[in-house]
């Protein structure tokens, strides 16, 4: 199941191999999709739209169908206050965000840009918009991030936040979906659209200090008094992302013994050394993208780092080095359902289903709930903005949870709280969070994880998705007796988007991606790295034959 790595992974690229930022943007208002090629269509993911500008997947005409679909939305919808518009460091992000504001500008729509003419985290987009929203029931906002998350540095990204603040639901991202296909379908009649610097000097644009605002707010989240009196020598690698300009303001403001090791934005992010396979991608659970920040850990009592739009969170300890995500996220719960009295008493756990099954026996031993969801952050949105999750955490490293009173505080993944929360267990404890997980599976056991990522095409994908238990009509898996076959969450019933198999030390699963062209395959043991390798060697052939089954010859 192991993917093959890239003799360059975790070294510098040669600078010919640098996306040419230039020829990027000119693509981005040259190019145009091309009706009947469904990978240049308009396709909301579990975090909006994604794409190249060189592959006619993110171009101006995208931006366009999409700015005015969300229009079209509001109004359907009676959303009418101001709509919080950030963006991150990719190269299409600052374009895009203009072709936004002139249709926004065009419908009417009040766009909350930043102050400072900055760049702007999504969780301070969620922050913003909670924060905006209060109590009202008329008037409220929402908001628009520009950012495709840590995908590599020639993709565009575009995701709607609905007035919860999270990410949209599936029926609200499908209706926007639809609607700006149709759009191009038209030809784009349909969408106002506004000159930019006309939209500017307008009423429709205004001014939002997002970094002041949730600065300000993070103490109320993080014990960042305790971090501070306790000295915990804090490192920090925005990756180039929207992260750079909040980082020095933390630290200063809450007077944190912390470094930022590199403050350099550069849309080809150069600096980055290069992922699993020899392209450059800021995953910051990724040990090759992470390599700088490792290789400095013993300056450091903590370290971490975000991607380009600061929703996730990589951590590093002496310890352990780059923590495993689902290390991490055993080790908060545990510190945080310890730690936060004023919590409510019945708050939960909640988790992907293809997140760590160890936080399934940490909630059982907390006396906590455990709440499964498909992958997607949005799942978690009305549990955190209610009160009822405590935390809510996905393998892919990206997490959220409740204020120290227990109200909410994003419902949008925080990878700047979770990086602040490692300092915090630090400054408590005087252990960093690898040593508190050691904790944990001394008392439930120790896992094994693996998750693989392999290209897919577009049919393959399909048939992934489709996948049910009666394509799986096994008795035992890796010599263990089949417990459950699941395409859906077992309590709410939501689809998966692909299958999970499950026995009693061990499962696996597989799913489409639904911002990459590619599959996941993911697998777990309780037992041994050796039982994982053949809970992941079984799992490659069920899923081979079921897909066989389903494909068409030359699909594959």
């Amino acid at each position: 199941m192991a993917a093959a790595i890239d003799p360059a992974a975790g070294k510098q690229i040669s600078a010919s191999r640098l996306v040419d930022v230039e020829k990027l943007i000119a693509a981005y208002y040259a190019y145009g999709p091309e009706p009947d090629r469904p990978d240049q269509r308009v396709v909301f993911g579990t975090s909006g739209h994604r794409g190249s500008a060189f592959n006619r997947a993110f171009n101006e005409a995208h931006i366009l169908a999409i700015a005015q679909a969300i229009c079209v939305h509001r109004s359907g919808r009676g959303v009418d206050g101001p709509l919080f518009l950030g963006l991150d460091t990719h190269a299409l992000s600052a374009p895009a965000f203009r072709t936004a504001i002139e249709v926004f500008a065009a419908n009417g729509v009040t766009s909350m840009i930043d102050s400072r003419d900055g760049y702007t985290p999504t969780p301070a987009i969620s922050h913003a918009i909670l924060g905006y929203n209060g109590a009202r029931t008329h008037g409220l906002a929402d908001g628009v991030i520009v950012t495709p998350s840590h995908n590599p540095p020639e993709d565009g990204g575009f995701k709607y936040n609905p007035p919860h603040g999270g990410p949209a639901e599936a029926d609200v991202a499908g209706a926007i979906e639809t609607t700006a296909n149709a759009l191009l379908d038209a030809k784009l009649r349909g969408v106002r659209r506004m000159p930019y610097e006309r939209a500017c000097r307008s009423h429709f644009v205004r001014r939002h200090d997002y970094r002041t605002a949730y600065v300000a707010d993070l103490g109320n989240v993080v014990a960042l008094e305790a971090v501070s009196a306790a000295g915990v020598r804090i490192g920090v690698d925005p990756l180039g992302g929207a992260s750079v300009d909040y980082w020095p303001a933390i630290i200063e403001q809450y007077r944190l013994a912390g470094s930022v090791i590199n403050d350099v934005v550069d849309p080809t992010f150069a600096f980055m050394p290069a992922d699993w396979d020899g392209r450059i991608r800021m995953d910051c659970s990724s040990p090759y993208a992470m390599a700088r920040l490792v290789s400095l850990k013993a300056d450091f009592d903590v370290a971490f780092g975000n991607d380009p739009d600061a929703d996730r969170h990589g951590i590093v300890t002496g310890s352990q080095g780059l923590m495993n995500p689902n290390h991490y996220l055993a080790a908060a719960v545990s510190y945080l359902f310890a730690n936060r009295a004023q919590w409510p008493g019945d708050c939960a756990v909640g988790k992907t289903m293809v997140t760590s099954g160890l936080l399934d026996r940490l909630a059982a031993k907390l006396g906590r709930a455990l709440i499964e969801t498909p992958v997607g952050f949005r799942w978690f949105v009305e549990g955190l903005r209610g009160g009822s999750l405590g935390f809510a955490g996905e393998e892919s490293a990206g997490a959220s949870f409740l204020r120290q009173d227990g109200s909410v505080w994003t419902t949008e993944k925080d990878g700047i709280v979770l990086g602040l929360l490692a300092a915090e267990m630090r400054a408590r404890t005087g252990r960093d969070p690898g040593s508190l997980y050691n904790d944990v599976t001394r008392d439930l056991g120790t896992p094994y994880y693996q998750r693989t990522d392999a290209p897919a095409s577009r049919a393959k994908k399909e048939a992934l998705k489709s996948l049910t238990p009666a394509d799986f009509r096994i008795q035992e898996l890796a010599g263990e007796a089949v417990l459950a076959v699941e395409s859906a969450a077992p309590r709410t019933g939501h689809a998966l988007g692909g299958i999970r198999v499950r026995t009693a030390n061990g499962w696996f699963a597989a799913r489409s991606s639904g911002t990459e062209d590619v599959y996941k395959v993911y697998a777990e043991s309780f037992l041994s790295a050796a039982h994982l390798q053949r809970i992941g060697s079984e799992a490659r052939a069920l899923i081979d034959a079921a897909l066989a089954s389903k494909l068409q010859p030359g699909e594959a």
